[in-house]
């Protein structure tokens, strides 16, 4: 805002938002609104899925695994200390759930991100081989036959290839289903190939050589309409089929020579059991414990070994010959998800869990939002993470590992975060210990847990708990569905109570709810036209904005502001109390008793629908990302547009203090307006700023001036009649400006505050800063002492 103030009264700056006056055409020599800056990656992580183990660079077996990461890399892990002995870029790629080994020694991974065929060997490390089945994107499993034939299976086709390593060339054998999009897993067996499919689960035998499908009949009494044939692996003359999702699931034994199924291990954690033993059995994980089943009596024998947590499957299991005490001849060897290796030797039972060095990745953020103690939380994508960071400083306090965020807000003094899968809701407390016993548990005996899981929508079917509002009493939340469903639940949490209050799938037919807005007793949600997986096909024309009363339980209207568009990510309200919503260049106001639309604001033309939307309290003003490649901010009084960056934008988050934060990939970035609020002319009183931004253009202020920790302060020209004292501010800029009293800088955070062609008659402090405050090369006249980090300047 811009103040012109007079009286005796002290003028405290902090958080209240007041709407700016109709704004003016910028001069060309205008200072820039504002600055951005990177903080960094505040997520990094180990994310492992596909694995297995093979011989490695010196022809020693090791751990073979996939790292999610941007590249994606190959890692070789040495099971007798856990070093990563090797690690190789896999270019393009984002990620592998596929990484087999043959019999010579290479290994192949099947990858997404970019879907492509990678093989490494001994002589000639990684070879990129191409997308084996053009327009596909996603490669799920791959497996080596005994020949060195490599088999794979892929996404959104649904289908199944082979490549031939002696010939180089890739054979696409079609569609495994007419009704599937999915080859989730394969496996090779002599002459033939088994796929696995997305729910309704199905398994098929295909003949390597003439392709000819054949469906496996399903196990007696299992229902697989929601669940998938997720692996499916060959051991021996058996076939291990594990339906269900990533989640403990049943585990069905085919016998391959007797054509049927012949048994079922419960709570089988996936994703592959090990190479059979002397014996022919093999080591998987159950129940939480590695166990030992023999296919020849179906037994299954404790090892005594725990694998606890959310996420408790093997990415990689085989056998090693490791060379230390208690581990003679052969052991299992095993990584998980989060690169932490484990050991058992059957003849000992002596068992062991060490973490690997392998590096962790950036992880791309998917969620944002302010905390109720003030700090930036960014949640992440696939390999999740929790990070807090200080918006003072800029920099990270906490990391831990987590679930993917798909949202998060604040409401009744907590921090909630949506997780996925399962649409999985959850409360978190700075003020107490991190400890989740799901992901990353505290050390300390009886720690309460925090994050804490109050409910989660899987029973309907839903993956994504996409928005999160703080509803009045309530906390409002938005979902969408999982593969081969449409309609997400829109609900009402009472966190007063503890319980789920109001729940209801298809308030908008087969739509999600994707963002949330409240105002006076009144929820308004925004919908997305496609389920949580994009592959299924939507039956609605275009996305809808609605509104619902919370008093009566009912829908009180919807409309659709933006034709053709299949989404409307973001809504928020400006100062004034009018509702605003964007789908990507086309950000516009609707009546809130109706539904109509009675602003626009065009960015260009653009099919996107995505984008974010937020209000900042500071200066009233619209923060927006159309098309989610830039940030603006948008006057909603005048609708004054001002570009302030341009890249990739996937999420925005408004600060109390005036800042606005956004995501860029694994990047945080932070915009500060260079002025939240502005004083000309002449002001009698003490300023006093504790947020945002205070700038004082060739102002007289009769009285002291003071900038506490978070606040910013610019002074050009003019003069103030008192000190200037700043504490912990950021940024500090006194140029060309005459000070009656003392200066004191203390405790800035970086970047270096700049005191430069000045005069000051009393003393010049400055101590405890980041950095040494600067004259840019232009000196300053200072009356009275100097000290400290000023003492030259």
């Amino acid at each position: 805002m811009r103040a012109f103030l007079s009286g005796s009264a002290a003028l405290v700056l902090g958080l209240a938002a007041v709407a700016p006056a109709a704004a003016e055409p910028a001069p060309d020599d205008a200072p820039p609104p504002g600055e951005v800056t990177s903080l960094g990656t505040p997520l990094q992580d180990v994310l492992l899925i596909g694995g297995t183990v093979g011989a490695g660079p010196d022809g020693t077996p090791v751990l073979w695994s996939a790292s999610s990461g941007a590249p994606a890399h190959l890692n070789a892990v040495d099971p007798a200390t856990g070093t990563a002995v090797a690690r190789f870029d896999l270019p393009g790629a984002g990620g592998s759930w596929a990484v087999d080994a043959g019999a010579d020694g290479s290994v192949y991974v099947g990858t997404y991100g970019s879907a492509g065929l990678y093989r490494w060997t001994a002589a000639g490390g990684v070879q990129a081989l191409g997308n084996p089945v053009a327009g596909e994107t996603f490669v799920w499993d791959v497996s080596v036959a005994d020949d060195g034939t490599v088999y794979g299976g892929t996404s959104p086709g649904g289908k199944l290839f082979s490549y031939d390593p002696d010939t180089g060339a890739f054979r696409d054998y079609g569609r495994v289903s007419a009704t599937h999009a999915y080859v989730r897993s394969v496996a090779v067996h002599g002459d033939t190939v088994f796929a696995g499919t997305e729910n309704p689960a199905a398994v098929y035998a295909v003949d390597r050589t003439t392709g000819a499908k054949t469906a496996l009949p399903t196990p007696a009494g299992l229902d697989v309409a929601t669940a998938w044939s997720y692996d499916v692996d060959v051991v021996g003359d058996h076939l291990y089929v594990r339906f269900g999702t990533a989640s403990p699931s049943p585990l069905y034994v085919w016998d391959i020579a007797a054509g049927r199924w012949v048994d079922d291990i419960q709570t089988a954690h996936g994703l592959e059991p090990s190479p059979p033993d002397e014996q022919g059995r093999v080591y998987l994980i159950a129940g939480g414990e590695l166990v030992r089943y023999d296919p020849s009596d179906g037994s299954t024998t404790s090892t005594g070994v725990p694998v606890t947590g959310r996420v408790a499957n093997t990415r990689g299991i085989g056998w090693a010959e490791l060379g230390l005490p208690d581990y003679p001849g052969r052991s299992i060897v095993g990584l998980l998800w989060r690169g932490l290796m484990f050991r058992y030797n059957p003849q000992t039972g002596a068992h062991s869990f060490v973490q690997t060095s392998i590096q962790g990745e950036p992880i791309d953020i998917t969620a944002l939002s302010e905390g109720p103690d003030g700090r930036i939380y960014a949640g992440g994508f696939l390999n999740g993470g929790f990070a807090a960071v200080d918006p003072d400083t800029g920099v990270r306090e906490e990391f831990h590992t987590f679930s993917q965020s798909e949202a998060m807000t604040t409401h009744d003094g907590r921090l909630y975060v949506g997780a996925y899968p399962d649409a999985r809701v959850y409360s978190y407390d700075p003020a107490l210990p991190w400890h989740s016993p799901e992901y990353s548990p505290s050390p300390v005996p009886g720690a309460a847990d925090n994050p804490r899981r109050l409910f989660d929508h899987k029973a309907d079917r839903q993956i994504r708990p996409r928005a999160l509002e703080s509803a009045g009493d309530y906390l409002a939340v938005g979902t969408m569905p999982d593969l081969g469903e449409l309609g997400g639940v829109f609900a009402l949490y009472d966190a007063a109570s503890g319980t789920l209050v109001h729940s209801q799938r298809d308030l908008i037919d087969d739509e999600s709810v994707v963002a949330l807005a409240y105002r006076d007793g009144v929820v308004y949600g925004s919908t997305n036209i496609y389920g949580g997986q994009s592959a299924t096909p939507p039956t609605q024309p275009e996305a809808t904005v609605f509104a619902w009363s919370v008093a009566e339980r009912r829908l009180l209207w919807e409309a659709n502001p933006a034709p053709g568009k299949a989404a409307i990510p973001a809504l928020e309200f400006d100062a004034d109390g009018r509702l605003w919503g964007l789908s990507g260049t086309d950000l516009f106001a609707l009546d809130t008793a109706t539904g109509a639309v009675v602003e626009r604001v065009g960015f260009g033309t653009s099919s996107s629908s995505s984008g974010d939307l937020v209000l900042n309290p500071a200066d009233g003003l619209l923060y927006a990302s159309p098309a989610g490649n830039r940030l603006v901010r948008v006057d909603p009084s005048t609708h004054a547009v001002e570009q302030l960056w341009t890249g990739s934008v996937s999420h925005l988050a408004a600060h109390s203090g005036g800042d606005v934060y956004l995501s860029s990939g694994h990047e945080l970035l932070r915009f500060t307006p260079r002025c939240t609020t502005t004083i000309t002319g002449t002001h009698r009183g003490e300023l006093i700023a504790s947020a945002g931004t205070l700038c004082l253009e060739d102002a007289d202020v009769l009285g002291s001036v003071t900038v506490t920790g978070g606040a910013g302060l610019r002074i050009s020209g003019g003069a103030v009649f008192g000190s200037v004292t700043a504490d912990g501010a950021s940024p500090v800029v006194i140029s060309g400006a005459t000070v009656r009293g003392a200066v004191s800088l203390v405790d800035g955070p970086a970047p270096a505050a700049v005191i430069s062609g000045s005069t000051i008659f009393g003393s010049l402090d400055c101590s405890g800063n980041a950095e040494a405050p600067t004259d840019d090369g232009v000196p300053n006249r200072v009356r009275g002492s100097r000290s400290g980090q000023c003492a030259t300047l």
